[in-house]
């Protein structure tokens, strides 16, 4: 499979979870966290799948399309180990669903980003949010979800918080 195919099946990937995500979180209070702003496209269409939610965006630094940038309000902004600690704190309790979209080519750092997300998410999930995740992540009092018929399984994930 070429570099295209591939980045375009787990853009589908991705569309397809979020808004299965959207759709089982109708009745679920909370914000949103967005893990990695990218170019920003994640983020947009996040805003149009839950307008009413506030979203918190975490990135290391801003790259994205100018309209898709958060108000500083709603943005953390440098390194995840040294933004998200604080977000925890603040967010206990609190949030519906937490998008990831941090992975790279680099086995070795997607498993310790994993492993720092898995070790630092679940005290801020409320009871039914979800994590959707480019990374397999565990944390403790989650399960997985299957992911939605159109998706190819291990390709894009989604936990959900008991």
């Amino acid at each position: 499979m070429s570099r295209l195919d591939s980045a375009i099946r787990r853009l589908q990937a991705q569309r397809s979870c979020l808004d299965a995500a959207a759709e089982r979180l109708r009745d679920v209070p909370g914000v949103v966290l967005e893990l990695g702003l990218g170019n920003g496209r994640t983020y947009d269409h996040l805003r149009e799948l839950m307008p009413e939610r506030e979203i918190f965006v975490f990135e290391r630094q801003i790259a994205a399309h100018p309209d898709c940038i958060p108000d500083d309000a709603h943005l953390f902004l440098g390194d995840l180990g040294e933004t998200l600690p604080p977000a925890v704190a603040r967010f206990q309790g609190a949030v519906a669903l937490v998008h990831s979209d941090i992975g790279t080519g680099d086995g070795n750092y997607n498993a310790e980003i994993a492993a720092f997300l898995g070790g630092s998410l679940g005290p801020v999930l409320v009871p039914g949010s979800l994590v959707v995740s480019d990374q397999r992540i565990d944390i403790a009092g989650c399960e997985p979800v299957a992911p939605p018929a159109d998706i190819q399984q291990d390709r894009y994930y989604t936990l959900r918080k008991a």
